[in-house]
């Protein structure tokens, strides 16, 4: 059996926002609560949240293990290895991690099934979201690219490994996944509703 864990990388500073951007709301949730049950309806165990700017969030509901990321400031790769190492730390034999966004608001428990469904049915190692003419996340990395995820600096994300390895990846069609909120007029154009799925 496969071995899969979820990282939910929620620690920045949402600094183009002026607030958390995680609690903001949707639907009768808010952004980081409603992605929260999104990971654990596609995976029980284990998902780990990083946490970084706003250490008072509330805790989510739902089985989800905190991770704080104190060096949250120098970019997105300190979470990304703040979570990896922690959800080793909880199942180290884990043999492939998914990471998401809380500010990719239209994640579905389906979406994380089919990365898990491409991984194991293409045999490559890492299986990326399309959309908007990219891959990104979510994204699912097996164990041979764990170091790799470890040795990320600064602002380097999961994109750089894709992007270097563009033979070693499957993709999913993911249309909704450019829509990600960082400022206000990204949040009002959500509020508006959901874009069409193709």
């Amino acid at each position: 059996m496969i071995r899969y864990g979820i990282v939910l990388l929620a620690a920045g500073g949402s600094s183009r926002l002026g607030r958390p951007k995680q609690l903001l709301p949707f639907g009768d949730t808010t952004l980081l609560q409603h992605v929260v049950d999104t990971a654990v309806s596609a995976l029980p165990e284990p998902v780990v949240m990083v946490t970084g700017a706003h250490t008072d969030l509330p805790i989510p509901t739902g089985t989800v293990h905190i991770a704080h990321n104190a060096a949250w400031k120098e970019g997105i790769a300190s979470s990304i290895r703040t979570g990896l190492s922690a959800i080793l730390k909880i199942e180290p034999m884990l043999d492939a991690v998914i990471f998401i966004a809380c500010d990719q608001p239209y994640i579905t428990p389906e979406l994380l099934q089919e990365l898990m469904d491409a991984y194991q049915d293409s045999r490559k190692d890492i299986v990326a979201s399309s959309y908007a003419g990219t891959a990104g996340i979510p994204a699912l990395f097996g164990k041979p690219f764990f170091d790799w995820l470890l040795a990320l600096k600064g602002d380097e994300g999961a994109k750089k490994i894709i992007m270097q390895n563009p033979d070693g990846v499957a993709v999913v069609d993911f249309p909704q996944g450019n829509i990600d909120i960082d400022t206000q007029a990204d949040y009002q154009e959500l509020k508006g509703g959901p874009p069409p799925a193709s």
